[in-house]
């Protein structure tokens, strides 16, 4: 496990996400009113980038290709016809205006 530096506070505005690659690891960030959250980027039902969906309701992606939808402060489904995996959910760390996560 390492820490890695994914950004600074003032670069992922609050209700915003961005994808980051670690170690070849795609991870996406969202920040919900000020605080960070890391999970896997890659939906569980057929691969899409979460990143390139839909952000809402505060804290939810949704999957631009199915409409899976996950909650960003834990990695779970929250609403999908079918049962899939949860994504992987990262701890994140903030010093000194730096945001970093933990893999």
């Amino acid at each position: 496990m390492g820490r890695f530096l994914i950004c600074k506070e003032a670069e992922l505005q609050p209700g915003s996400m961005k994808k980051v690659t670690i170690n070849g690891q795609d991870v996406l960030v969202t920040n919900i009113d000020g605080k960070y959250y890391a999970t896997d980027d890659t939906c569980t039902h057929a691969g899409a980038s979460l990143s390139e969906g839909v952000f809402r309701d505060g804290c939810t992606v949704v999957c631009g290709w199915h409409g899976a939808q996950f909650d960003c402060t834990s990695g779970k489904l929250t609403k999908f016809p079918v049962t899939i995996r949860d994504l992987g959910s990262y701890k994140t760390v903030t010093e000194s205006g730096d945001v970093f996560v933990e893999i």
